[in-house]
C-alpha cells in the first residue's frame, strides 16, 4: 500500500479542556498519513485516480477551526473519521495532532496524540 504524507498543517482552534482554551483558542499542528493505492494515478496522471490532498488539508483546517471539543482525543478522531468518509481512495489514515503550547504550568513541551484508523469494509463486499 502506498502512503501520502501531509506534514505541518498549522491551524488555530478552540478545542481544550480549560475554558480559556475554548474561548481564546490556540495553535494546533496536524500531520496526516494517507494509505491508498496510487498505481492507477501513476499511469493515468489524473487527479481523480488519487486523492486531492488540497481538499484533505482544507478539511483538517476547517475541523480544527470550527470544532469546540473538551478533549483533543475527540478532535483527532473526528479528523480521522472525516478523512476516511470523504475519500473512496483512502483505506487507512494516521493523524498526529499536536498542541505546541499546552497550557500546563512549568511545561514548555508539546503534547501529541497519534491515531490510526482503517476504513471498515462495506457490508456489500
Amino acid at each position: 500500500m502506498d502512503c501520502i504524507h501531509l506534514k505541518g498543517i498549522r491551524c488555530y482552534g478552540y478545542t481544550g479542556y480549560l475554558q480559556e482554551e475554548q474561548v481564546l483558542g490556540q495553535w494546533f499542528e496536524v500531520d496526516v498519513r494517507l494509505w491508498l493505492d496510487i498505481s492507477k494515478a501513476s499511469k493515468t496522471d489524473a487527479i481523480e485516480d488519487t486523492i486531492d490532498y488540497r481538499s484533505t488539508i482544507s478539511l483538517v483546517q476547517n475541523l480544527v477551526k470550527t470544532s469546540k471539543f473538551a478533549l483533543v482525543e475527540r478532535l483527532v478522531t473526528t479528523i480521522a473519521d472525516s478523512i476516511l468518509e470523504s475519500s473512496d481512495h483512502v483505506v487507512q489514515v494516521q493523524v498526529v495532532l499536536s498542541k505546541p503550547a499546552a497550557p500546563i504550568p512549568d511545561f514548555g513541551g508539546t503534547i501529541s496524540i497519534e491515531l490510526t484508523k482503517t476504513k471498515s469494509p462495506s457490508p456489500n463486499t
